[in-house]
């Protein structure tokens, strides 16, 4: 899948699950119920044990119907290990330069945390395709506008904070989309799906209007 597929794929959904597991069976789990749900860009985080193998295991499985991208990425050579098994994308908690050329040098989406325009600004002349706000809860939704007045160019996706109560200011105030994590993944499998089907319908509604 190109690079500008994938980062239209993410936009057209507008919501990215970020799993966080203690083993890879819950993982394995919690992605289920969120396909379930209709979200079909799953982040695997590297804190999971063997990541790498969850991430190749769920890109044997579905291929191109579902995007798997790894998360938590400090650096290139965890980032390289994730391409090979499989991530489409990849995702850090904050900007790193050399794992900014390596998904340029193999076109792969990058992701990078950042939560000042100083960050924002030098994510951006690397190269870096999506800016994660993170995390998103210190700021809030109003923060977005503040960011897009004196940078109007600039593609955000918070990731934390986001719940079903403001995801809908967060996609009006013009993110990409969202990350959620613990709100979304917590719970039983049926509570998961319920919440992604929630957060779907939501993000749909927002971006019809807009």
């Amino acid at each position: 899948m190109k690079k500008y597929e994938v980062l239209k794929q993410i936009e057209n959904t507008g919501i990215v699950a970020v799993i966080r597991a203690e083993n890879s069976k819950k993982a394995i789990e919690i992605t289920s119920a969120c396909i379930n749900g209709g979200i079909s860009s799953i982040e695997i985080t590297f804190t999971i044990p063997k990541a790498h193998k969850i991430i190749e295991d769920l890109d044997n499985e579905f291929n191109d119907t579902i995007l798997i991208g790894a998360g938590t990425i400090l650096d290139s050579e965890t980032a390289r290990i994730a391409i090979l098994s499989g991530a489409k994308y990849i995702v850090s908690p904050s900007f790193d330069l050399e794992t900014a050329k390596l998904c340029n040098r193999y076109q792969i989406p990058y992701m990078a945390g950042c939560m000042t325009i100083n960050e924002i600004i030098k994510a951006m002349e690397a190269g870096t395709d999506v800016i994660k706000l993170f995390p998103g809860g210190i700021f809030g939704p109003s923060f977005i506008k503040s960011i897009k007045g004196p940078l109007p160019q600039t593609i955000i996706m918070p990731t934390g904070g986001v719940n079903l109560d403001n995801v809908t200011e967060w996609i009006e105030n013009g993110c990409i989309a969202v990350g959620v994590g613990s709100f979304l993944t917590n719970g039983s499998k049926k509570d998961i799906t319920e919440k992604a089907k929630l957060f779907i319908e939501k993000i749909k509604k927002t971006k019809s209007k807009l």
